[in-house]
């Protein structure tokens, strides 16, 4: 992917811990401002290989509040694809201005198709599939989230030598690419510990999918209540650890992971001496529109 990135950097977290665990942001999120963490990981090889077949059209799949669309607008309009997100919700429709990533993704010359929820279940069938060929003509299909083969080698390039020193590795689970990347390459030393920001128990079989490795595993603890749910005291650890550390978080899912990564540290749950690595997978540009749905239950937004 031909644009301009910068480098992420491990940044120590401070913790009061009298048994010496020692805690470290990977800052996926510097990669780049808007298709920055996983998001640049999962879509490089798919890029690549959209290039490889000649196709200039890019389709996607995504809600109204999706980090995945928003960087697949972004990384089209910077590297000359054409982008389609199909958009689960046909409310949304006319609601495009005055929702922060959907005017972000227009903005970058993506086009809409708005579908009802019932179709969006049957996104992946044949048949669903058979009718945006004939609407769009070909285009090089990016899975809801950007996970398939390719998203998972791009993961496999967040550890790099140094990060061999961790005894474990956390990062947010959306859709199991960026876990699954991560067990690749992690040594069997290495915890690999995912947080889901999801209710139900679909992610073990989908991460089984792309891992031969036992060294991980689910803490299903953190979602508070499901996706894209939160409450006033996610918003008040997101504001305070932003203002101890200088490390924003996202509310959907690098905010929940590191809400369980303390409270575990706080219940003894890793072992004296333990070296944590917890990545940051970017995902800012959701926070406005959260912030919206904040103000409008009359809670705290996040700074």
């Amino acid at each position: 992917m031909m644009f301009k990135l910068e480098h992420s950097i491990n940044q120590q977290v401070h913790i009061r811990n009298h048994k010496g665990v020692e805690l470290f942001v990977k800052r996926e999120d510097r990669i780049h401002p808007f298709v920055s963490g996983n998001k640049y990981r999962k879509l490089k090889y798919n890029l690549l290989e959209a290039e490889k077949r000649g196709l200039k059209t890019l389709l996607t799949f995504g809600g109204a509040f999706s980090n995945h669309i928003a960087a697949v607008a972004m990384a089209g309009n910077l590297l000359g694809f054409n982008t389609i997100g199909v958009i689960r919700g046909d409310e949304l429709k006319g609601r495009v201005d005055t929702n922060e990533t959907l005017s972000f993704a227009r903005k970058n010359g993506m086009q809409f198709k708005f579908v009802t929820r019932n179709v969006y279940r049957n996104k992946t069938s044949d048949d669903f599939l058979k009718t945006l060929k004939n609407e769009f003509g070909d285009f090089y299909l990016i899975p809801e989230g950007g996970t398939n083969a390719l998203a998972v080698r791009g993961c496999e390039e967040i550890l790099t030598p140094p990060d061999t020193a961790f005894d474990y590795i956390c990062c947010a689970v959306g859709t199991g690419g960026t876990i699954s990347g991560l067990i690749n390459c992690s040594k069997p030393s290495q915890q690999v510990l995912g947080f889901p920001a999801l209710k139900g128990d679909f992610f073990q079989q989908d991460i089984s999918k792309f891992v031969v490795k036992s060294n991980w595993k689910l803490i299903t603890d953190y979602h508070f209540g499901g996706y894209a749910k939160i409450n006033e005291d996610l918003v008040t650890f997101i504001n305070r650890f932003k203002a101890l550390h200088a490390i924003p978080l996202d509310p959907v899912y690098t905010g929940k992971m590191l809400y369980g990564i303390f409270d575990l540290i706080g219940k003894g749950y890793f072992a004296e001496g333990s070296k944590i690595l917890a990545i940051h997978t970017g995902g800012m540009q959701g926070v406005k529109g959260m912030n919206r749905v904040l103000k409008n239950k009359k809670l705290s937004i996040i700074e």
